[in-house]
Protein backbone atom coordinates (compact mmCIF):
# COMPACT_ATOMS: atom_id res chain seq x y z
CA UNK A 1 0.00 0.00 0.00
CA UNK A 2 2.95 2.36 0.54
CA UNK A 3 3.46 2.62 -3.22
CA UNK A 4 -0.12 3.77 -3.77
CA UNK A 5 -0.92 7.36 -4.70
CA UNK A 6 -3.05 9.29 -2.19
CA UNK A 7 -6.37 9.68 -4.03
CA UNK A 8 -7.72 12.46 -1.79
CA UNK A 9 -6.28 15.43 -3.73
CA UNK A 10 -7.76 14.09 -6.97
CA UNK A 11 -11.13 13.44 -5.37
CA UNK A 12 -10.99 17.00 -4.03
CA UNK A 13 -10.24 18.22 -7.57
CA UNK A 14 -13.33 16.33 -8.77
CA UNK A 15 -15.43 17.92 -6.01
CA UNK A 16 -14.18 21.43 -6.85
CA UNK A 17 -15.05 20.88 -10.51
CA UNK A 18 -18.54 19.68 -9.59
CA UNK A 19 -19.06 22.80 -7.47
CA UNK A 20 -17.76 25.12 -10.22
CA UNK A 21 -19.90 23.35 -12.80
CA UNK A 22 -23.07 23.49 -10.73
CA UNK A 23 -22.55 27.12 -9.65
CA UNK A 24 -22.07 28.27 -13.25
CA UNK A 25 -25.16 26.32 -14.35
CA UNK A 26 -27.24 27.76 -11.51
CA UNK A 27 -26.13 31.25 -12.54
CA UNK A 28 -27.01 30.66 -16.19
CA UNK A 29 -30.40 29.19 -15.26
CA UNK A 30 -31.16 32.22 -13.08
CA UNK A 31 -30.09 34.84 -15.65
CA UNK A 32 -31.02 33.42 -19.07
CA UNK A 33 -34.21 32.28 -20.73
CA UNK A 34 -33.84 29.16 -22.89
CA UNK A 35 -32.05 29.97 -26.17
CA UNK A 36 -31.33 33.55 -25.09
CA UNK A 37 -27.96 34.68 -26.45
CA UNK A 38 -25.50 37.12 -24.92
CA UNK A 39 -22.63 37.97 -27.30
CA UNK A 40 -19.36 38.17 -25.36
CA UNK A 41 -16.66 38.06 -28.05
CA UNK A 42 -16.76 37.93 -31.85
CA UNK A 43 -16.37 34.14 -31.56
CA UNK A 44 -18.13 33.43 -28.25
CA UNK A 45 -21.65 33.72 -26.81
CA UNK A 46 -23.30 32.73 -23.58
CA UNK A 47 -26.60 30.99 -24.25
CA UNK A 48 -28.87 28.64 -22.32
CA UNK A 49 -29.58 25.36 -24.07
CA UNK A 50 -30.44 21.90 -22.80
CA UNK A 51 -29.12 18.55 -23.97
CA UNK A 52 -31.11 15.42 -23.08
CA UNK A 53 -28.57 13.31 -24.98
CA UNK A 54 -24.84 12.75 -24.73
CA UNK A 55 -21.91 14.49 -26.43
CA UNK A 56 -22.89 16.38 -29.57
CA UNK A 57 -26.57 15.70 -28.67
CA UNK A 58 -26.16 11.98 -29.36
CA UNK A 59 -29.53 10.29 -28.63
CA UNK A 60 -31.11 13.63 -27.71
CA UNK A 61 -34.28 12.75 -29.62
CA UNK A 62 -34.49 9.12 -28.46
CA UNK A 63 -37.85 9.54 -26.70
CA UNK A 64 -36.83 9.74 -23.04
CA UNK A 65 -35.36 6.30 -22.28
CA UNK A 66 -31.87 7.76 -22.66
CA UNK A 67 -32.19 9.70 -19.39
CA UNK A 68 -32.10 6.58 -17.22
CA UNK A 69 -29.56 4.95 -19.53
CA UNK A 70 -27.13 7.88 -19.14
CA UNK A 71 -27.75 8.09 -15.37
CA UNK A 72 -26.89 4.40 -14.91
CA UNK A 73 -23.97 4.50 -17.36
CA UNK A 74 -22.46 7.64 -15.81
CA UNK A 75 -22.89 6.24 -12.29
CA UNK A 76 -21.05 3.06 -13.26
CA UNK A 77 -18.29 5.05 -14.96
CA UNK A 78 -17.92 7.29 -11.89
CA UNK A 79 -17.57 4.24 -9.64
CA UNK A 80 -14.97 2.82 -12.01
CA UNK A 81 -13.04 6.11 -12.01
CA UNK A 82 -12.97 6.21 -8.21
CA UNK A 83 -11.70 2.61 -8.06
CA UNK A 84 -9.07 3.43 -10.68
CA UNK A 85 -7.99 6.50 -8.67
CA UNK A 86 -7.66 4.41 -5.51
CA UNK A 87 -5.37 1.94 -7.32
CA UNK A 88 -2.94 4.44 -8.84
CA UNK A 89 0.73 4.19 -7.94
CA UNK A 90 2.86 7.12 -6.75
CA UNK A 91 4.33 7.84 -10.19
CA UNK A 92 0.89 8.29 -11.76
CA UNK A 93 0.07 11.82 -10.59
CA UNK A 94 -0.78 13.03 -14.09
CA UNK A 95 -3.24 10.16 -14.45
CA UNK A 96 -4.70 11.14 -11.07
CA UNK A 97 -5.29 14.69 -12.28
CA UNK A 98 -6.90 13.38 -15.47
CA UNK A 99 -9.17 10.97 -13.59
CA UNK A 100 -10.16 13.68 -11.10
CA UNK A 101 -11.12 16.00 -13.94
CA UNK A 102 -13.08 13.33 -15.81
CA UNK A 103 -14.82 12.27 -12.60
CA UNK A 104 -15.75 15.85 -11.70
CA UNK A 105 -17.15 16.49 -15.16
CA UNK A 106 -19.09 13.24 -15.22
CA UNK A 107 -20.63 13.96 -11.81
CA UNK A 108 -21.50 17.54 -12.77
CA UNK A 109 -23.50 16.38 -15.78
CA UNK A 110 -24.96 13.46 -13.80
CA UNK A 111 -26.42 15.92 -11.29
CA UNK A 112 -28.15 17.73 -14.16
CA UNK A 113 -29.60 14.51 -15.55
CA UNK A 114 -30.95 13.45 -12.15
CA UNK A 115 -32.25 16.92 -11.24
CA UNK A 116 -33.50 18.21 -14.60
CA UNK A 117 -33.57 15.24 -16.94
CA UNK A 118 -31.14 17.01 -19.26
CA UNK A 119 -27.75 18.72 -19.17
CA UNK A 120 -27.45 22.51 -19.01
CA UNK A 121 -25.08 23.89 -21.66
CA UNK A 122 -24.18 27.54 -22.14
CA UNK A 123 -20.73 28.05 -23.69
CA UNK A 124 -21.19 28.74 -27.40
CA UNK A 125 -18.09 29.11 -29.58
CA UNK A 126 -18.47 29.82 -33.27
CA UNK A 127 -16.76 31.00 -36.42
CA UNK A 128 -18.92 32.90 -38.87
CA UNK A 129 -22.00 30.67 -39.36
CA UNK A 130 -20.43 27.53 -37.88
CA UNK A 131 -21.19 26.87 -34.18
CA UNK A 132 -19.49 24.27 -32.06
CA UNK A 133 -22.16 22.46 -29.99
CA UNK A 134 -22.75 24.39 -26.77
CA UNK A 135 -21.05 22.91 -23.72
CA UNK A 136 -20.39 23.59 -20.03
CA UNK A 137 -17.70 23.45 -17.34
CA UNK A 138 -18.23 19.71 -16.81
CA UNK A 139 -17.74 19.00 -20.53
CA UNK A 140 -14.57 21.11 -20.47
CA UNK A 141 -13.22 19.18 -17.48
CA UNK A 142 -13.88 15.86 -19.21
CA UNK A 143 -12.20 17.02 -22.41
CA UNK A 144 -9.12 18.41 -20.67
CA UNK A 145 -8.98 15.30 -18.49
CA UNK A 146 -8.96 13.04 -21.55
CA UNK A 147 -6.16 15.11 -23.13
CA UNK A 148 -4.14 14.84 -19.90
CA UNK A 149 -4.88 11.10 -19.80
CA UNK A 150 -3.45 10.71 -23.32
CA UNK A 151 -0.42 12.77 -22.34
CA UNK A 152 0.05 10.65 -19.21
CA UNK A 153 -0.16 7.42 -21.19
CA UNK A 154 2.54 8.63 -23.58
CA UNK A 155 4.87 9.85 -20.82
CA UNK A 156 4.38 6.69 -18.77
CA UNK A 157 4.94 4.51 -21.84
CA UNK A 158 8.28 6.28 -22.33
CA UNK A 159 9.35 5.22 -18.81
CA UNK A 160 8.74 1.52 -19.40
Amino acid sequence: MADRLNARPYLLLALLLVVADQLTKLWVLSVFEPYEVLPVLPVFNLTLVFNPGAAFSFLSDAGGWQRMFFIVLTSLIAIGLVIWLMRLRRGERLTGIALGMILGGALGNLIDRVRLGKVVDFLDFYWREWHWPAFNVADSAITVGVVIMLLASWTQADRR
